[in-house]
């Protein structure tokens, strides 16, 4: 049986995305491996992450917020199954992984709410009261 590599990209455009990729990352990432992708988006209400994690249950991940850091964080557990599996081909496995945000000043980390959905971590990071609030300001 011969498996041949598919790449769904034009090939040109590889190693640009590749190059844009690796200038985000820092040492340690490239270095010890996995790093879910997350998106990030602000309204006047709160800052939401998104972080894509499929294959792993809202059990299996944890999230902590100290100071004014809020991490998530993936322990891997070794599978008995999996070392007797006699894989082919093998392009994924699930990595521990550890990622960090820094909250702004803004953020309401007592009141930080998650749900887990299809493989994707919602974490909504409610904005202070204070800092929702608009107001003109007069010029004299």
């Amino acid at each position: 049986m011969t498996i041949i590599k598919w790449r769904n990209r034009p090939l040109s455009s590889s190693w640009i995305d590749e190059a844009f990729r690796n200038s985000f990352l820092t040492g340690f990432e490239k270095t010890f491996g996995y790093t879910p992708y997350a998106n990030i988006l602000e309204n006047d209400q709160e800052f939401h992450i998104k972080i894509f994690v499929p294959g792993l249950s809202k059990s299996d991940v944890k999230i902590q917020a100290e100071n004014a850091i809020l991490t998530v964080s993936y322990e891997k557990k070794e599978a008995d199954n999996e070392k007797s599996e006699n894989y082919l081909h093998r392009e994924f496995e699930l990595e521990s992984f550890t990622r960090s945000f820094t909250l702004p000043q803004t953020a309401d980390k007592d009141n930080i709410k998650a749900t887990f959905e299809n493989g994707v971590l919602h974490i909504a990071v409610p904005k202070k009261e204070n800092a929702r609030l608009s107001r003109t300001i007069e010029i004299s």
